[in-house]
């Protein structure tokens, strides 16, 4: 029987002097894993770098240029400093140009639609997920159908709609086709349906109605995908285009991207004008950019408190 006081290293001894092979080393193996990971961490995060670089210097020369002088930024347009630094642009674009005005057209448009899509589109999806009515699977692939029609198609139909009801050129022509979101629905049904209907149940018991259920129970229970529509319609309708277009013909009425579309064809003087345009490009991506990260925020708030309850 071997004696237990015989170390593991004795052992290897004995049996290398009877000519018995030692178990192969796996430091240098783990020596290989090791240098190869690494560098395969470095060459990914060099890619990724890369990437980040295509992506983010394009809005760094359209900020820079935007305080360049008019010479300069035709000369020199991809340079990341100023040789002259000025706010003229700015200045233009806030004192002698409809930018305020504008600017205040698209902010009235888009909290009215922010808040009322996140409103519509909650119903809608929460009488898809939960109510039982005829007609329920026609309805739900209607929105599906409305998802896949190109927006361009719409235009001539919702400028006839909205003269036909005596909405176009109008606040409430801008902001009433665009409170419901067939993408929406669909994401607030598919979030409702992960909610367990045992929480609705015993809501019921206590004596609550179907909208109190819904108001009450449900709906804060669905803040991820709120914030999720929020993002979206507050992007979207910031950026609309082509609906404005369609249903505004009044300067007064006129929106940051139609106004931002005038200047780039040239409306305030003749040349290129870049850091004019450049100037209100960067200032229409600030809300945006603001509301992105805040609600970031709130998404990990909401994933952390859920993983600790």
């Amino acid at each position: 029987m071997t004696d237990p006081a015989i170390t593991r290293a004795e052992m290897q001894v004995v049996e290398s002097a009877m000519g018995t092979p030692a178990p192969p080393s796996r430091g240098r193996h783990r020596r290989r894993v090791t240098v190869r990971s690494a560098t395969g961490q470095v060459l990914l995060y060099a890619m990724l770098a890369l990437i980040t670089v295509l992506y983010v210097y394009p809005f760094l020369v359209q900020v820079a240029t935007s305080f360049k002088t008019e010479a300069e930024a035709a000369s020199d347009p991809v340079s990341l400093l100023p040789q002259t630094f000025t706010i003229a642009a700015y200045e233009r674009l806030f004192l002698h140009s409809d930018f305020p005005l504008w600017f205040a057209n698209s902010a009235v448009v888009t909290i009215c639609v922010t808040v009322g899509r996140v409103f519509f589109v909650s119903l809608a999806g929460y009488a898809l997920a939960r109510l039982r009515f005829r007609g329920r699977g026609v309805v739900f692939a209607i929105v599906v159908g409305v998802m896949a029609v190109p927006t361009v198609v719409l235009l001539i139909p919702k400028f006839l709609v909205l003269n036909q009801l005596g909405l176009y050129d109008s606040y409430a022509g801008m902001i009433l086709p665009l409170l419901v979101d067939a993408a929406g629905v669909f994401i607030m049904k598919n979030f409702f349906e992960s909610i367990p209907v045992e929480v609705e149940e015993q809501a019921r018991i206590d004596g609550a109605g179907s909208f109190r259920v819904f108001w009450s129970v449900v709906l804060p229970m669905a803040r991820p995908a709120l914030i999720t529509i929020v993002i979206l319609s507050f992007q979207g309708s910031w950026n609309e285009l082509s609906h404005f277009i369609v249903s505004t013909q009044s300067p007064a009425l006129t929106t940051l991207t139609k106004g931002v579309a005038s200047l780039a064809s040239g409306q305030l003087s003749q040349g290129t004008q870049y850091p004019l345009k450049l100037a209100a490009a960067a200032l229409m991506t600030i809300p945006v950019a603001v509301l992105f990260f805040i609600f970031q925020k709130r998404i990990m708030n909401t994933s952390e408190g859920a993983v600790k309850g």
